[in-house]
Parts: structure tokens; sequence; C-alpha cells
């Protein structure tokens, strides 16, 4: 037990912490996302857990324990912002398995994989079970492994960009497995996907996940350059740009507000990575109209949801929590227009809901603040660390006249 306990101790001691009454919950969110990963391969599981409701008595129950490329990719993120990075390499070494690379193959990416790389991770409802809290169904699997979602490049490629971008260097052995998610969002960009949420509806096009094609093609055009690509990144580059005037002619609104798909006025908080992946500056008017809608729209008690079920197609039915994670990048983005005041009131305010371990789920009950949804969730403590990075980072630049952002 004391070298359990040693191990866990040096590892977070590694890491960066502010002198800040908040530097627990960022200790603990870091602590969450390593317990999180699976040493063998590297995978980075979601959650822990499988069916916890989130609605409570409702449908909307899903198995988590496996490796999201989105979610993993994010939380590297996170602890690279804490100057834990060396998960990253791991989890690269992860995805270089899994796309077939080391033998030979090709594999596209997947969204998810088992935590052994497993790539078929069929959906299948336990009947037999009644659920946490009488709610059913009961599932193992996850039938949106096979589902087409556009981010995942995006994701991908800005991890990679943000780890090795002070080395200057991409690894030979990881450059084709970058250069294939780069030629998978050419090809794919202008059809419809089933989105960040992975909606059970049908496939929309969704702006985020344009966004993020863009952010694909723009990290690939850097990685190309670190790489003495040029070609390739003269060539990215100006696909960059193409995706992103798409995205301006047909993802804002009269408002100037991003929407959640093209030709619709519906907000989805996914918009609030607009100017934490550098999409658009910060002192953008679209992005502070943004990020100003969501806040005083898309909320319920003051916390944030993902989207209104009552405008999304989703598949589903019933009601479900306010997302702890996009109240998080609520924070983050509050910060970066300027309004830290009102970050840092949010952001204490979220803090406050953690469990006695300073854990969270994915979502919480605004009326209640229970927690709902699979536990702990990975999701929420990444987001949670770059929040309360920026709230800090941004009270030291009170003092400094410099902001320096808790990402890119």
């Amino acid at each position: 037990m004391w070298t359990t306990s040693e191990a866990w101790r040096q590892w977070i001691n590694i890491g960066s912490f502010p002198d800040h009454p908040w530097r627990s919950h960022l200790q603990r969110s870091a602590l969450t996302l390593k317990g999180l990963t699976y040493s063998p391969t590297g995978a980075l599981l979601a959650a822990a857990t499988t069916s916890l409701p989130e609605t409570p008595q409702g449908e909307r129950n899903w198995d988590y324990r496996y490796a999201w490329v989105r979610d993993s990719t994010f939380a590297l993120w996170g602890l690279y912002t804490l100057g834990l990075d060396r998960e990253a390499d791991d989890f690269f070494s992860f995805i270089a398995d899994v796309s077939g690379i080391n033998n030979g193959e090709r594999h596209p990416l997947q969204v998810m994989y088992g935590v052994g790389g497993q790539r078929t991770l069929e959906e299948e409802e336990l009947a037999h079970l009644s659920g946490y809290d009488g709610a059913r169904p009961v599932r193992i699997g996850n039938g949106a492994y096979n589902q087409r979602q556009h981010d995942i490049w995006g994701t991908m490629l800005d991890s990679v960009y943000l780890h090795i971008k002070s080395h200057e260097a991409v690894p030979e052995t990881l450059w084709p497995v970058l250069k294939a998610q780069v030629e998978e969002a050419i090809e794919h960009w202008r059809e419809p996907d089933r989105g960040i949420w992975e909606v059970r509806g049908e496939p929309q096009h969704f702006t985020s996940s344009k966004v993020m094609c863009w952010v694909a093609l723009d990290r690939g055009a850097r990685l190309a350059m670190m790489h003495g690509e040029a070609k390739h990144a003269r060539e990215w580059s100006a696909i960059a740009d193409e995706i992103k005037a798409d995205v301006l002619a047909h993802g804002v609104n009269d408002r100037g507000v991003f929407t959640q798909r093209y030709g619709d006025d519906a907000l989805d908080a996914s918009l609030l990575l607009v100017p934490l992946l550098r999409f658009l500056p910060p002192d953008d008017h679209r992005v502070r109209a943004t990020v100003l809608a969501i806040a005083d729209e898309l909320t319920e008690n003051g916390l944030v949801l993902r989207y209104r079920v009552e405008e999304t197609d989703d598949g589903l039915i019933g009601e479900e929590g306010a997302f702890t994670i996009c109240a998080f990048w609520l924070v983050s983005a509050l910060v970066e227009i300027g309004e830290l005041p009102r970050a840092k009131a949010l952001c204490e305010r979220l803090l406050s809901y953690s469990s006695p371990l300073k854990l969270y789920a994915e979502e919480i009950d605004a009326k209640t603040g229970q927690h709902l949804g699979n536990f702990p969730q990975a999701f929420t403590h990444l987001a949670l660390i770059n929040a309360v990075m920026h709230v800090i980072r941004a009270e030291e630049a009170e003092h400094q006249a410099t902001f320096q952002p808790a990402n890119h």
C-alpha cells in the first residue's frame, strides 16, 4: 500500500500546480485522469462506469468504459496545462497501434476503442437488470463506435501539435498517422455527421464538426512545416481557409452567433470551443456574441445545457441535466472575452458542486445539484483544469497586464 501511495505522490509532484485556493481541485482532477488511464496500452477511459442515467429513471444510459479519441486527446490537453505530458506519448503509441501503422496496415481512426485496442464494441441491453434507481435500459458496449463524427481528426491533430510544438519535430513513426487524419478531414468535411454529441438522429451539418475539420487542416499544416513538408503545409493551409469561409458563411446567424448546425438558429455549447481552439480571436464580435448567447440563453439556473433537446434530433426522448464540461468551457470562454468576474463566479459555483472527493459525473441537475451520468467523468475533469487555469492566469494577468491562456 505504501508503494502504491508513493507512486501516486511522485506522479502528482511532477506537475506544476499554482499556489491558489483551487489547487486541490486541479490535483484531484489530474489524479482522476491518470486513474482513468489503462497503463498497458495508454488508453484513457471516458468514465469508469456504465449506464448511470443522465435523467433519473430515463433511457439516456450509456457505457463509457471505453477510450474515446476526443475525450482522450482533450484530457491530454488538460494534463499538458499542468505540466503532466508523459501520458501523451503512451496515448499516441496507442493510436499508432490501433491505426495499424505498426504492422503495415491502415485502419481509419474510429470514434472510440476498447482499452485493449478493440475496434468492435457492439451495444446490447441487459434486460434482466433494473438499472441504477430503476433507470433502464442497462447497456454494455456502445453503438456510437462506428458513427461518423468529423471532429475526431481535429482533436487528434490539435493534441499532437500542442505536445510537440515546443520540440518543433514530428516523430517519424507518427507522421503517417497524422497525414492520414488530415486526408480524412479533406475527404469528408463537406459531409454531414453525428457531431460531438453523438446524436442518434439523422446526420447534420454540425458547425462544431466543421470547426474541428478546420482545426485538423490548420494543425496539420503547422505539423507539416515542422516535418519539412512545405508543399503539404501550403495545400492544407489553403483548405483550412476554405473551411473557415464556409463556416462563417453558413454557421453564423443574423445575430452574429455561431449555431448548432447549418441553416438553423439552435444554440450548441460546443461552439464555446471557437475561441479556445483559436478558430477566431476572442475579440471577434461573433465570438463575444456566441459566448454571451450561450451564457444567457442555453442555461438552466446558471448551468449550461449542451443543447435544447426540443431543438435537436438526437434520437432520444426525455430531458437531461446540465453538461458540466460545457459550464467549465463557458468559464474559459468568458475569461477569453474579458468577462473575468462572471467567469470566476461561475467557476466558484461549479467547484461547490464537487463530491466530497472533488469528483464529478457527466452532468448536474440544475434544480437539485445532483450528479447525473457516468462517474467519474474524464470530460468534466479535463475542462475543470482548463477553466480553473484560465481564471488563475487571468487573475495573475491583472497584476502583470498580460494574459496567457491555459491552452495553445
